[in-house]
């Protein structure tokens, strides 16, 4: 029988507990997962590359199925390398399905054997945004409800916030 390996990408900029329950309860669907952080992504991220994979490693620690890769470039090229047909994205509000949807009718056309499995978040996490995240952070809120203690030190840290 085939392994199922899914690709989550995005700029993870940074990982969220929204991310996470989508790894979480991917974990039942495919036998594994690849974590694809952007590196030239077009949203100018706060943290670095190799920052955002620390953090990411650090929150994926107990799911060995799991790992965590950069890349640059079009993502269906690196689903390619990969051997991988199974593009995972997360979906917070119907507002991100209208965009999550073109690009899934995008990367079809690009490569008819990409499948995308769209994955709703939990209710809890469904107001969590990157943005809002560090917005509040950098203001000196309480983020800690929406990531990891990792996170939440590395948002004080790049803020320099106590």
């Amino acid at each position: 029988m085939p392994k199922h390996i899914a690709v989550y990408p995005g700029t993870f900029d940074p990982i969220t507990r929204g991310h996470l329950d989508v790894i979480e309860r991917s974990l039942s669907l495919f036998d594994e997962l690849i974590v694809a952080v952007a590196e030239g992504a077009a949203k100018k991220p706060l943290f670095g590359t190799e920052e955002r994979l620390e953090m990411i490693k650090e929150a994926i620690k107990g799911w060995p199925q799991v790992r965590c890769e950069s890349f640059d470039g079009l993502l269906i090229d690196y689903l390619r390398e990969k051997e991988c047909r199974i593009i995972l994205r997360g979906l917070r509000v119907i507002s991100d399905f209208e965009y999550e949807f073109q690009m899934a009718l995008t990367n079809r056309k690009l490569d008819p054997e990409i499948e995308t499995v769209f994955m709703m978040t939990a209710e809890e996490y469904a107001p969590i945004r990157s943005r809002f995240i560090k917005e509040i952070a950098r203001l000196g809120g309480d983020v800690s409800a929406f990531v990891t203690p990792g996170v939440v030190t590395r948002l004080k840290k790049r803020f320099g916030v106590k």
